[in-house]
């Protein structure tokens, strides 16, 4: 790993640096004040290595320091959430 999780608000997604190239994704759209995170993405050269989950962290923490809630449609980050309840705050609904 060679990064933070960043939000980058023009591509609708928070990033996360994996190599000299790679990045893995977590891509929204925006509803009033919330985030409803739709996707995640890890290149499968980096599968099985906890990337996808390095991501969901920086991802709430990111909104969570925002002030803003998530939306989970996103199936992995649905997972991930049942998995991390100290995230209840940033979630919404």
């Amino acid at each position: 790993m060679v990064g933070d999780v960043v939000e980058n608000a023009v591509q609708r997604r928070f990033e996360l640096p994996i190599g000299e190239d790679a990045v893995a994704a977590a891509y929204y759209r925006v509803e009033g004040d919330n985030l409803v995170l739709i996707h995640t993405e890890v290149p499968s050269e980096y599968a099985g290595q906890g990337v996808a989950s390095r991501l969901a962290r920086g991802t709430f923490d990111l909104i969570r320091a925002s002030g803003r809630k998530a939306i989970l449609r996103c199936p992995f980050m649905v997972t991930f959430f049942a998995r991390h309840p100290e995230y209840a705050d940033v979630v919404a609904g």
